[in-house]
């Protein structure tokens, strides 16, 4: 079984999809995680680092195409941004998470214990960088939802679920597809 699990920063993917994953027994592998290790491999912030990535659009390319080869060993659940998109051919089931901004910028501070305005002007510049490279390297829109929808066949809105709740939807649905 091969699952993606995408959604902008903040919406849970990587703690719904290490539950989801385990549950599953399927292998977990972030993106997301291998783009804060190489930023910290380069010794830069992660402002820094996905200011490098804008200009260095190989450094996407390799971590996408590493999502592509780790897919298609199996058994794997891809916690990736565009996992949807890039696996839109072979993921059994492509799940998007979604939330608005502040929702995601408060568990995100909360999480890194760091300073709400602070979380906020980080996520908006990855994500305005994101959202254009995205666009350049893969014409992927992800300010589109609708688009977003066609690709994925579960979507779901994390804002005023438990991660409990979210990962419940998330297994019935995929008992209902299978």
């Amino acid at each position: 079984m091969i699952v993606s699990i995408s959604g902008l920063h903040g919406t849970g993917k990587s703690t719904i999809g290490m539950i989801i994953a385990e549950k599953l027994d399927l292998r977990y592998y972030s993106t997301g995680q291998a783009f804060r290790d190489l930023a910290q491999e380069m010794h830069m912030t992660l402002s820094e680092f996905t200011e490098h990535v804008e200009d260095n659009p190989n450094i996407d390319e390799q971590l996408d195409n590493k999502v592509i080869e780790i897919a298609k060993g199996n058994n794997v659940l891809i916690d990736s941004q565009i996992g949807g998109f890039l696996l839109a051919s072979i993921a059994d089931f492509k799940i998007y998470l979604y939330c608005p901004l502040k929702v995601r910028i408060r568990r995100m501070a909360e999480r890194d214990n760091n300073d709400y305005e602070e979380k906020e002007r980080e996520t908006l510049m990855r994500e305005k960088s994101e959202l254009e490279r995205f666009k350049r390297l893969y014409n992927i829109d992800l300010s589109n939802l609708e688009e977003i929808k066609k690709v994925h066949n579960i979507f779901i809105d994390t804002e005023f679920l438990s991660i409990e709740e979210v990962v419940n939807q998330i297994l019935q649905k995929i008992n209902a597809l299978s």
